[in-house]
């Protein structure tokens, strides 16, 4: 199958790796040229890993990493067969590249997002086809990590749900579906989780390190909290928060002042080098 995957950011490029290693044919679309580049060489390294782990061999990466190729536009990828979107946690943006795909793909193609809490309905309201319209919420990272969070919108079509559900099984992941509400059920649960960590840690309860031992140790977390905050994004911890809080109505999801100023100092996480912890 001929897969177009929008955005070669932390998620795209793991969806582009997992889809490559199961014999689709990928373009990887970005406006970035550099965002491509670092996509590519990211599922390079990726792969590379797992050579030496002895879970694929050399050959069988070379043969993946010779099914992507990359684009700078949505239109060049219009033979796609499937298409997920994996930009940026923005509501504004994914309209913009879910029109864009609309306009784009031949009828009847299925169109997914890989949003982590924006509304599937939402999204599909602005395409002339919001019964081919879902959720493939990939977890991070996407070549590890087994659950896919198939998210069914308010028109989503009972044959759309069962080819994407098939085909997450085909590629590998575990599906699991659930229904259009904001923060579906994993963010749903693990946002204020993180969340009323940090809180914690803006009160003086105990610092980032015993907070998150405290999750290790006592509750058999594989990775705390606000370490795991950090892996995520600061940022999309922020914007999944608030389409919570915004969605719900319920103060219990309101962001920690903290978290608001770390994200406002451009201390993200990983991906900045310095969030909970410095890296």
């Amino acid at each position: 199958m001929r897969v177009a995957v929008i955005g070669a950011g932390t998620m795209g490029n793991g969806i582009a790796q997992v889809f490559a290693t199961t014999g689709h044919q990928v373009t990887m679309v970005d406006v970035s040229g550099q965002a491509l580049e670092q996509g590519l060489a990211t599922i390079k390294t990726s792969l590379g890993r797992l050579v030496k782990k002895g879970v694929v061999e050399a050959e069988e990466a070379d043969e993946a990493v010779g099914r992507i190729a990359v684009a700078t536009t949505i239109g060049d990828v219009k033979g796609a067969e499937f298409a997920i979107e994996a930009a940026t946690e923005n509501p504004t943006l994914k309209y913009q590249i879910f029109q864009q795909l609309d306009q784009a793909m031949a009828p009847g193609v299925i169109l997914a997002t890989n949003t982590s809490s924006i509304s599937i309905t939402e999204i599909a309201a602005k395409t002339r086809r919001p019964e081919l319209v879902i959720g493939m919420h990939f977890m991070n990272p996407v070549p590890v990590m087994q659950l896919v969070e198939i998210i069914r919108g308010q028109a989503t079509s009972d044959a759309t749900t069962l080819t994407v559900m098939q085909l997450a099984t085909a590629l590998g992941k575990t599906p699991v579906e659930v229904h259009d509400y904001p923060g579906f059920v994993s963010n749903r649960v693990l946002m204020p989780m993180i969340n009323e960590a940090i809180f914690c840690v803006m009160e003086g309860v105990a610092t980032p390190e015993a907070v998150d031992t405290v999750m290790k140790l006592g509750m058999a977390h594989p990775m705390g909290p606000l370490m795991l905050a950090d892996l995520i994004g600061l940022d999309t911890c922020l914007a999944i928060l608030e389409v919570l809080h915004r969605g719900l109505g319920d103060d219990k999801y309101r962001p920690c002042p903290l978290l608001r100023r770390m994200v406002a100092a451009g201390h993200l996480g990983r991906k900045t080098g310095r969030g909970f912890y410095q890296y």
